[in-house]
């Protein structure tokens, strides 16, 4: 079953998840993995500088059929 005939999100995962974390490679795929997976981006990413390190938020949101 692929993501576009999808209801609910795969592995019980939540409709909606804020995924945050530093601001490497690590994040990106992480939001690259949601993406694949079918989720949308919402909004607009946050950053913000903890005094060693950015950290970024980005939500996602699982389609509305």
């Amino acid at each position: 079953m692929n993501s576009e005939s999808r209801t609910t999100p795969p592995n019980n995962l939540p409709r909606y998840r804020l995924i945050t974390g530093p601001d490497d490679a690590s994040f990106c795929h992480r939001i690259s993995e949601a993406l694949a997976m079918g989720y949308q981006l919402y909004g607009s990413p946050a950053a913000t500088f903890n005094g060693q390190n950015v950290i970024v938020a980005q939500a996602v949101l699982w389609p509305s059929l």
